[in-house]
């Protein structure tokens, strides 16, 4: 780096404002317990605020009166989500007025640097030379075009497999020891500690993009087609780019259940294992990851719905154009209908049409009709009854019971996976019924720019498929 670049950042960085601050100490453990440590996501004023007292009220106990922090909550927050920190971002959100903070990436870094100073009891190194190592290999044998070498280096493993296989058969079994565990569990858990600390950044590249959409929709005059291609094209190489190819990989990773009951049986034998001093933060990093992840996805749904909600003003004022010019022609009328304007009238007709009083036909009483109401006597056919019975019921308090099966509290899912596990039976009823679902703890999602194909079968059609917009079934 450069020594301009490094002034720059020491006068500019939040997080170089931070360590160098007063009261540092007390902003990095307090935020840094709430928002790193337990990983909260954005929390209200009175909630932060009640914590934040009651840290206080631990942290100047015994302490001299010159070394207390004497200040009111409130206040601490409103400094520290200030411009001039830039620690926590202060924001209301949709449909709620009571103000939020949510800690940002310059926080996160400077509470990593912090607790990366701590001594360290042992640094492991064979650990991350086999993940090094490793990476190699599928940096290296992942873009090999060559067939012969890649069925060379696969039938490799195929013969270490084969060898540890008779080893294990034999009665060798190669055991990591506890140094070599402890080793391998520290190495995890720093590296789940800077995955969640990539996704507050990531989610801080998705927010300045959907602020700056927002900025131009408020600032915006020209055409709107100019504006929509541009905030498209935006969202596109938001979608298209490394970082949110690699997000969204990630997400639909974590969607899978079969990843995550396989993350939960790994995190659960690994903290039954003696020789491992378990964190209580990688107990659930699963679940973390996905909040981290869901918060993410969240901020790339708040630009869509700008995209939305700017077509839908648009067409109201061209809409609310269209009635104004209507109303000035109707002002115009009534005002020369008493005195029309002395002008020729131009007939598109190469001759008028004259209709003379004798080519109209006579006026012709024609005789009057006989009516006869009486029913004849006779035999009533049978009706066919069948139809009024044959009425689909749909019973959404199964389908809610379904959707709480496959979706655990505080999550979502997408509708059509619930659907791979729990095939429609009703057809365009049920689908109707998942969408309508008004539980108090289950609300559905539609994606419009997103499509997804959705089959089941019919017994007396066969398979039927219909297409609609992508929905995602949230739990609260």
């Amino acid at each position: 780096m450069e020594i301009d670049e490094i002034r720059l950042l020491v006068d500019t960085h939040p997080a170089w404002r931070l360590l160098r601050a007063r009261n540092a100490p007390l902003v990095l453990a307090f935020l840094g317990r709430v928002f790193v440590e337990e990983n909260a996501g954005a929390l209200g004023q009175s909630v932060l605020a009640g914590s934040l007292e009651d840290f206080l009220h631990v942290a100047n106990a015994g302490r001299p009166v010159e070394q207390q922090h004497t200040g009111a909550p409130t206040a601490y927050l409103d400094d520290w989500s200030g411009p001039d920190s830039g620690w926590l971002r202060r924001f209301y959100p949709a449909g709620v007025d009571e103000v939020h903070y949510d800690a940002t990436p310059a926080l996160e870094k400077a509470y990593g640097w912090v607790a990366a100073l701590r001594v360290r009891a042992s640094i492991g190194t064979e650990s991350r030379l086999h993940t090094l190592v490793d990476l190699l290999r599928q940096m290296v044998h992942g873009a090999e075009v060559d067939p012969e070498t890649r069925l060379a280096e696969l039938r490799r493993r195929r013969d270490e497999t084969e060898r540890e296989i008779a080893e294990v058969q034999a009665g060798q079994l190669r055991v990591l020891d506890g140094a070599a565990l402890r080793e391998r569990y520290q190495f995890f858990s720093s590296t789940a500690r800077e995955l969640l600390a990539d996704f507050r950044e990531v989610e801080e590249n998705f927010r300045t993009l959907d602020r700056g959409a927002r900025e131009r929709i408020a600032t915006w005059d020209g055409a709107k087609g100019e504006l929509l291609a541009s905030l498209v094209g935006d969202r596109a190489d938001i979608a298209s780019s490394d970082q949110g190819r690699s997000f969204q990989a990630f997400y639909d990773f974590l969607l899978s259940e079969d990843r995550q009951d396989e993350l939960s049986d790994l995190l659960a034998r690994v903290q039954g294992l003696d020789a491992v001093e378990v964190e209580p933060r990688v107990r659930r990093v699963h679940h973390d990851w996905y909040d981290a992840a869901e918060r993410t996805q969240a901020t790339v749904r708040s630009l869509s719905e700008q995209l939305r909600r700017f077509l839908d003003d648009q067409v109201w004022v061209e809409n609310r154009r269209v009635l104004d010019l209507v109303r000035r022609i109707e002002t115009v009328a009534l005002e020369v209908r008493g005195d029309p304007p002395s002008l020729g009238l131009d007939v598109d007709e190469p001759q008028l049409s004259v209709s003379l009083p004798l080519e109209r036909p006579l006026y012709d009483v024609r005789p009057p009709s006989a009516v006869d109401s009486d029913l004849v006597g006779g035999e009533v056919d049978d009706l066919d009854t069948t139809a009024l019975f044959d009425q689909t019921f749909v019973d959404t308090a199964r389908l809610a019971e379904q959707v709480r099966t496959v979706v655990p509290p505080r999550s979502s899912a997408l509708l059509h996976e619930i659907l791979e596990l729990y095939p429609l039976r009703d057809g365009v009823a049920e689908l109707v019924g998942y969408l309508a679902l008004s539980e108090a703890d289950l609300h559905v999602e539609l994606d419009e720019q997103r499509e997804v194909t959705v089959t089941w079968h019919d017994a007396d059609r066969g398979v039927r498929a219909v297409r609609m917009p992508e929905a995602t079934v949230r739990r609260g």
